[in-house]
């Protein structure tokens, strides 16, 4: 099926007001606005929500996960300050909705999964959308060491704790955004790694994320 079926002025329409929607909600970043206004969600989702794919709220994707609110994505992405050519850690690839937000941004993006039908559900599907993301099956905890250094690392599911792989990962300069909590909702937490591996750390609005899975024996039988 082409794009343009795929993709109809329709969906075209919706995004545009999807986008009207997130900017009157507080999110004033226009790279961040363009990228959501260029992501078809609605191929994102299963057939049976995209009457509703660009309604501001979550769906199920399977697995127990879903697909973040467009209004959550925009928050973090605008969070991440992103620029063009910036090496980007995604945790919790899940649908690849935020990937592809980052890809339009120009970003580099290097993205882990958790689940394994997920994981090859977007391998196969972001190619076919034109967004190369280089994907993993891990244990999001651990990062992408082989990959390291990072400009930017976004974490897509709750965590209980900041974990130090992760910090570690990151350059001097660079920015952690991470929903921080282990109870029902956590706080949106914005780290910046300092020289001589200070942390300038803010906590901000309070969301709710699936929980950050996290497997001692990651891929062992």
């Amino acid at each position: 099926m082409e794009m343009q079926e795929r993709d109809s002025y329709r969906h075209q329409g919706l995004r545009k007001k999807l986008v009207d929607k997130i900017g009157k909600k507080g999110i004033h970043d226009e790279k961040v606005l363009a990228a959501i206004g260029k992501v078809p969600r609605h191929l994102f989702l299963d057939p049976a929500f995209t009457e509703f794919a660009y309604e501001d709220q979550p769906f199920q994707i399977g697995e127990g996960q879903t697909i973040s609110q467009p209004f959550t994505v925009a928050y973090q992405t605008a969070m991440l300050e992103v620029k063009k050519g910036d090496k980007v850690l995604e945790i919790g690839t899940g649908s690849g909705y935020q990937a592809a937000v980052l890809c339009e941004m120009g970003a580099r993006v290097y993205s882990v999964e958790r689940q394994k039908s997920l994981y090859e559900k977007a391998k196969k599907f972001l190619p076919s959308l034109g967004y190369m993301v280089k994907l993993f099956y891990g244990d999001g905890y651990k990062g992408l060491p082989a990959f390291a250094p990072f400009d930017k690392i976004i974490v897509t599911a709750a965590a209980p704790f900041i974990p130090d792989d992760l910090i570690a990962q990151l350059k001097e300069g660079g920015i952690l955004v991470i929903p921080v909590g282990a109870g029902e909702t956590q706080i949106m937490t914005r780290i910046v790694k300092l020289p001589e591996g200070k942390l300038d750390k803010k906590e901000f609005d309070y969301f709710r994320f699936v929980p950050l899975l996290e497997e001692k024996n990651f891929g062992k039988k």
